[in-house]
């Protein structure tokens, strides 16, 4: 299969090509793709060394799928001028994802709303991805009524300039690349992205909204607050559900061992607890600190780790692309 990898110079484009190789994806031919300046410029991907492409070469190869990581200006310009060609695009950026005529895929949950006729597919919010792979099963079982998340997220998240200012904060104290309008070492910042008018951030109805199209269920109640700090490897969820039917907490464990994606590491006797450091390069969701909320009646606390250019962003595109293949829908 000829591949596309649009942003392939990226944190996430970079992660794309590692996720596709180590999951020996069949590709026949790979085009990256990135910004002007960059094209010429080489990269290896299995060994080979491949260069870089402009959109417009990259369309004239006819790849049947194009991974988008390149940002949402870029994915509302030129997906629609790959999708006419032919070309399937899975993309990563925020621009499609909460249009009724596109679908947003976590395949997971609902890969079975793919169709041949889908040419431009959503991934969704790293934030929202790992929660939903939980919540899901938990929702067919339970019957979710509300959802209370607080994150705290990886500035990888942000991209190569957050891992920057981290690092050089670490270093001497100070960044002049700045992505935060604050120091982000031994600091926390409660805003992901910008404000909106309600007085939560995009980053939070994101979340509130993606998670009901996932789902397929607008009778989620769902409030987020997100939160950025100063750590690698993947972002971090504290998450309490409260269901309409009531669970015993043994039930819960057994679902969360039994279920395709995730790993519990729930074991308190012993300190055992996902942590990003665990789940850094991992493509899983991992699940602990599961107890009864004591405060209300069939309410449950969990805490939810992955990994955010992972699962959060590369894997799931590509597991979207290897359905896509499996199902003969490209």
């Amino acid at each position: 299969m000829k591949i596309a990898v649009v942003g392939a110079t990226g944190l996430v484009g970079t992660k794309m090509l590692e996720v596709l190789a180590e999951r020996n994806f069949p590709v026949s031919e790979l085009i990256p793709v990135a910004s002007e300046k960059s094209v010429g410029k080489e990269i290896s991907f299995k060994g080979k060394t491949y260069q870089v492409h402009s959109m417009e070469q990259a369309i004239a190869a006819k790849p049947q799928i194009a991974l988008f990581s390149a940002g949402g200006d870029t994915s509302l310009e030129w997906a629609p001028k790959f999708a006419a060609n032919g070309i399937t695009v899975i993309d990563n950026s925020s621009a499609w994802r909460m249009d009724p005529t596109k679908k947003l895929v976590v395949p997971e949950v609902n890969a079975h709303v793919l169709e041949k006729s889908d040419k431009i597919i959503a991934n969704p919010n790293c934030s929202t991805i790992q929660m939903v792979v939980v919540l899901n099963p938990l929702h067919i079982k339970y019957k979710i009524k509300r959802v209370v998340v607080s994150t705290y997220q990886s500035v990888t998240g942000t991209g190569v300039k957050a891992v920057s200012q981290l690092m050089n904060e670490r270093k001497d104290g100070s960044s002049t690349e700045m992505a935060y309008k604050y120091k982000i070492d031994l600091n926390v910042i409660p805003q992901i992205d910008v404000f909106v008018e309600n007085g939560y951030t995009k980053e939070e109805m994101k979340m509130v909204n993606e998670t009901k199209k996932i789902m397929g269920d607008n009778s989620i109640a769902l409030t987020a607050t997100t939160v950025r700090i100063p750590v690698m490897g993947g972002h971090s969820e504290s998450v309490n559900i409260e269901f309409e039917n009531d669970f015993e907490v043994k039930d819960i464990f057994e679902m969360m061992a039994n279920e395709p994606g995730i790993i519990l590491q729930d074991d308190i006797a012993n300190q055992i607890y996902p942590m990003p450091m665990h789940a850094h390069n991992k493509d899983e969701v991992f699940v602990g600190r599961i107890r009864r909320d004591e405060s209300q009646p069939k309410t449950l606390n969990m805490w939810i780790v992955s990994d955010n250019l992972r699962k959060g962003a590369a894997t799931n595109a590509v597991q979207i692309a290897e359905y896509l293949m499996a199902k003969s829908l490209v």
